[in-house]
């Protein structure tokens, strides 16, 4: 699926699941919450931080997900084309970082 695909389906299940979007704020505030559970699964799975027990069925690919949902919400609610941000972001990057990081002696 691609990301334009994707934002159509959010936008599908919030009206046939949901009252409406939350406000921008909420979800910028959801949004910090659900990075916020990736970062602390990341830390304690990858990380030096011991991995406590109500930590380990945690599923990274499903709080990831979450991430992914709301900022599509917010994509949406402010109408964000995401597929073509995106790509226009990739092509940036590609000619701007082409060889950056291949000589970047750090990561030899």
């Amino acid at each position: 699926m691609d990301i334009k695909n994707a934002q159509k389906v959010v936008d599908e299940w919030i009206n046939e699941h949901g009252v409406r979007y939350f406000n921008e704020l909420t979800n910028m505030a959801q949004l910090t919450e659900e990075v916020g559970e990736v970062a602390r699964i990341i830390a304690r799975r990858y990380g030096e931080q011991s991995e406590k027990e109500s930590d380990k069925d945690k599923d990274l690919g499903e709080e990831l997900a979450d991430v992914l949902f709301v900022l599509l919400c917010l994509a949406n609610q402010t109408g964000t084309d995401l597929q073509q941000a995106f790509d226009k972001r990739m092509e940036k990057k590609a000619k701007r970082d082409h060889d950056r990081h291949h000589n970047n002696e750090k990561l030899k």
